[in-house]
């Protein structure tokens, strides 16, 4: 075969693996919104019965079915519902020692009829637990045990033989996570909640607590606002390593402006040495972005990814600094952070972006004035979107 016929089949193969895959993923989501729009009062009153467990919620299924399962007691777990996996032939087993009276069980199966699955009914109907059947069809043995029946209505599935579960199981998951997902909200289910069941990995270091990362204050350069410049780096001069910026204070102890490395540069920079023997409050940056002690890294990260800032102040209730997050130590454990994620906490004021010069803004050019004052007075609006 040809070099140039060869390479026209592979695409002719491509094209054609591009085509059914897409066929697979469009028959699967037709599929969830044909789902979605079947739920009905039996859905709420599966709510209802997980938001009410004294117990623990048991899901069970056979095969893919019980991976789906698995998955969901997981997603249950992680969110505020107490729950575990059953494995529907370990069950009859000895295994349904493990369910009480006060649980729920969750049972999935598509054609509500699975051996192992119809096997154990009798006994869940001995033990009076609640029972929500998530199955293809309400007039199934699953179906018709269940005291809630959630039923997923005909599905194909994408499989060329129509017979490998795939649209099935994405429909019993997104199910399984629609159930875990109202209940947790009815919860009040909070990040803080979520932080205390996810402390490592990503998650864990995104919803720690500020203190846990933040430089102490023995390694923060902290000064009064009314020391000049000069006294203020001689005074707080650090061996070693140290935090970019001095946090300047008021006669309270309160944060009342921050001070960089990168501004005195710009102090030289712009030839105003004379600054360097004036109060450091009239060049600092006042009212800068803090984060309250107590607050998550997630919410750090995010004002410091959106003000693209290097030096965060951490402040205690009365205002008073208390750490430092500096970049250098969060970029390596933080590298999924994005600009432009919105913090849920509020602060004072924001530090300038480093496309901007501060210094330059409080001690312009005899020509930068001129420019600005022009510009004030001829410019035209620009027109809002």
């Amino acid at each position: 075969m040809s070099m140039s016929r060869r390479a026209s089949t592979d695409t002719t193969a491509a094209a054609e693996q591009l085509r059914y895959a897409r066929e697979i993923i469009g028959l699967e989501s037709r599929a969830l919104e044909n789902v979605a729009r079947r739920l009905d009062g039996q859905f709420c009153r599966a709510i209802e019965a997980l938001f009410a467990c004294r117990g623990s919620v048991i899901t069970s299924g056979m095969g893919k079915a019980g991976l789906v399962a698995q998955k969901i007691a997981a997603t249950l777990a992680s969110t505020g519902t107490r729950s575990h996996y059953l494995h529907p032939a370990e069950a009859v087993h000895g295994d349904l020692g493990r369910i009480r009276a006060d649980d729920v069980v969750l049972l999935f199966s598509q054609s509500g009829e699975t051996e192992e699955v119809v096997r154990i009914l009798p006994s869940l109907g001995e033990f009076g637990v609640f029972l929500i059947g998530v199955t293809a069809r309400r007039g199934s043995t699953l179906g018709r045990a269940a005291d809630v029946t959630i039923e997923l209505g005909p599905l194909q599935e994408a499989c060329t033989l129509g017979l490998a579960p795939s649209t099935s199981t994405t429909a019993m998951l997104a199910l399984g996570d629609a159930l875990a997902l109202v209940t947790s909200r009815l919860r009040d289910f909070s990040r803080e909640d979520f932080a205390r069941f996810h402390p490592a990995g990503s998650l864990g270091r995104q919803l720690s607590k500020v203190e846990q990362f933040m430089r102490p204050p023995a390694e923060c350069r902290v000064a009064p606002q009314w020391r000049s410049v000069r006294e203020v780096f001689v005074e707080q001069g650090r061996a070693g390593r140290r935090t970019g910026a001095i946090m300047l204070v008021d006669k309270a102890g309160k944060l009342a402006g921050l001070f960089t490395d990168s501004d005195l540069a710009r102090l030289f920079e712009h030839k105003r040495d004379t600054a360097l023997d004036r109060p450091i409050r009239e060049v600092m940056i006042h009212g800068p972005a803090t984060v309250p002690q107590g607050s998550m890294m997630f919410d750090a990260v995010a004002i410091m990814a959106e003000r693209k800032i290097s030096e965060l102040p951490v402040i205690d209730r009365r205002g008073r600094p208390c750490g430092m997050i500096d970049i250098t130590d969060v970029v390596a454990l933080f590298p999924e952070a994005r600009v432009g994620e919105s913090p849920s906490i509020s602060h004072p004021g924001r530090q300038q972006a480093d496309s901007e010069d501060p210094v330059v803004a409080r001690f312009p050019t005899a020509k930068q004035a001129s420019r600005r004052k022009g510009a004030s007075r001829g410019a035209r609006p620009r027109d809002c979107a």
